[in-house]
């Protein structure tokens, strides 16, 4: 009996090291002895990227985000489309809005010198958005490493999952309830939008046609974007009017001052449940970091294929 006992308690031990690895198999230290000088070899990459053009670190950043909000942070928007697989590069939220893929490709190539076959893309992406914070003025923070990429995608899913700029703000709740993440950590992310630029064709509604905005602010952004329809649609103006390539809390100060670029930003202090969150991020700098710190893990943890699943891409637009 006693043996036997032994037995059990082994295999009980075995099975329970098996389901606690099943969901926490993401650790900052993953690669540290298959691939020691991953960190290093990004951040250069995302140094130069940045370096050459100041937008690509928000553009870095919210591929990362439109990555994790369609079936987790698994790599499947870098997918390129093929005559036998449909990916997530023309869906409405992403087609001619999401960029980055070729800095993604220098980091990947890059990696795969150092360490072939042992980085995700999915893993890369998570560095990248965190190195381009940092590079733009922002919080550093561990990213948690260990994702392997998705052998499929889903145009249908990238179009639903991902809250489009004309959002209000009960579906932007919803859509981030729908991926585990809290009204909190909505309003962190939001925060992103203190870098990065937008097109005229996502906020000229909001200023032709919305009350709730700055009478000044909407003047200055008319010029360069036309009120017809399909007259100057690709023409950019700064998410963040005061600091737009520096990470700070600008946006928060922004949105209080009604000076929100999209309906989707304005959303967040109109009269509703977030304005005391709103409110205190744009007076306390420190409180919208923690936060936003803690949302972009949050995020991160976004369904991950660990183990076995998926695989480790070569190149990161095509399966193996």
């Amino acid at each position: 009996m006693a043996s036997f006992s032994g037995l059990a308690l082994t295999l009980l031990s075995v099975v329970a090291l098996l389901l606690g690895n099943s969901h926490a198999q993401l650790t900052p230290n993953f690669y540290e002895d298959s691939c020691p000088d991953l960190l290093s070899i990004v951040q250069a990459q995302v140094e130069i990227a940045i370096k050459n053009e100041k937008r690509m670190g928000a553009s870095l950043l919210r591929l990362f985000f439109h990555d994790c909000f369609v079936n987790g942070c698994d790599g499947s928007v870098l997918l390129d489309d093929t005559p036998a697989f449909v990916g997530e590069k023309n869906a409405a939220p992403n087609a001619n809005s999401v960029r980055g893929f070729e800095v993604i490709d220098v980091i990947k190539a890059a990696v795969e010198e150092a360490c072939p076959g042992v980085v995700s893309c999915a893993d890369i992406l998570a560095i990248s958005a965190r190195d381009s914070v940092v590079q733009l003025g922002g919080p550093d923070w561990q990213v948690k490493l260990g994702r392997r990429d998705a052998r499929t995608a889903s145009q249908a899913a990238a179009n639903s999952s991902i809250p489009p700029p004309t959002s209000n703000l009960s579906e932007l709740i919803s859509s981030y309830a729908a991926q585990g993440l809290s009204v909190q950590d909505m309003v962190a992310l939001s925060g992103a939008h203190t870098i990065g630029k937008a097109r005229c064709t996502t906020f000229r509604n909001r200023i032709y046609e919305e009350a709730n905005i700055d009478s000044f602010f909407s003047n200055t952004r008319k010029p360069n974007c036309p009120g017809t329809p399909g007259q100057g649609d690709d023409n950019l103006a700064p998410l963040d009017i005061q600091t737009p390539t520096r990470f700070d809390n600008s946006y928060f100060v922004n949105l209080v001052a009604r000076k929100g670029l999209l309906h989707s930003d304005q959303a967040l202090f109109n009269g509703g449940s977030t304005d005391t969150i709103v409110q205190n991020y744009s007076q306390n700098p420190d409180a919208f970091i923690q936060d936003f710190i803690t949302a972009m893990i949050k995020m991160g943890d976004i369904k991950p294929l660990t183990g076995c699943s998926g695989e480790i891409r070569t190149n990161c637009r095509r399966l193996n």
